[in-house]
């Protein structure tokens, strides 16, 4: 009879562990399951003819800081890159005007009216722009920002350096083909801009 008890509490033993075991395995695979889905879920596909490329979604907040120089970066690019051509001058001031309110549209009617884009064209002068730095503010909507950028205006006589700073704040709204980082920049001004090196040819 001790023999039995004995071989039963053994056997009793052994099943608890194996029930307790099966349990963990059982847990622990659901566990590798829904990771594998999430991360499954968190897989893009993007279809490109015939081929399709893998991409990773990710939360919002992560890229917004790069998104949002991103834009300023474009628009700065789009406004101050002039060669003395009208068409070239009004293809490259109308991607930039979707990407600001209208304080941009003062700045660029103002040089209009004073007549800066005629003396770009009358001049055959080609206006660069190399943006430094991009500094934004993302922790509070509407997105504060600071541009440092140096300008270089090239003439057939000379190159004029300048250093260029604006600042203004960003507001979020829908993308589209003529804005794709989905930004729009308001209260656009200029805080600094000065000849820096004057170099004749």
């Amino acid at each position: 009879m001790k023999n039995l008890e004995t071989a039963f509490q053994h056997v009793r033993g052994f099943t608890i562990v194996i029930v307790v075991c099966a349990f963990l395995t059982i847990a622990f695979m659901a566990w590798q399951n829904r990771k594998a889905s999430v991360a499954l879920q968190s897989k893009v596909y993007v279809l490109s003819g015939n081929t399709a490329w893998s991409a990773l979604a990710a939360d919002k907040g992560t890229y917004l800081p790069m998104e949002a120089r991103g834009h300023v970066r474009a628009f700065h690019d789009a406004f101050f890159t002039l060669d003395p051509d009208e068409q070239v001058i009004r293809r490259n001031l109308s991607k930039a005007l979707y990407l600001a309110d209208g304080s941009a549209k003062k700045v660029y009617d103002s040089l209009s009216v004073s007549g800066y884009y005629s003396g770009i064209i009358a001049g055959n002068i080609s206006q660069r722009i190399d943006v430094d730095s991009v500094q934004v503010d993302t922790r509070v909507m509407p997105y504060h920002f600071r541009c440092y950028a140096t300008m270089h205006l090239i003439r057939s006589t000379s190159n004029v350096v300048q250093s260029l700073v604006t600042e203004g704040d960003l507001r979020e709204v829908s993308r589209s083909d003529n804005n794709l980082f989905g930004f729009l920049i308001e209260h656009w001004n200029t805080v600094e801009n000065k000849v820096l090196t004057v170099s004749n040819h």
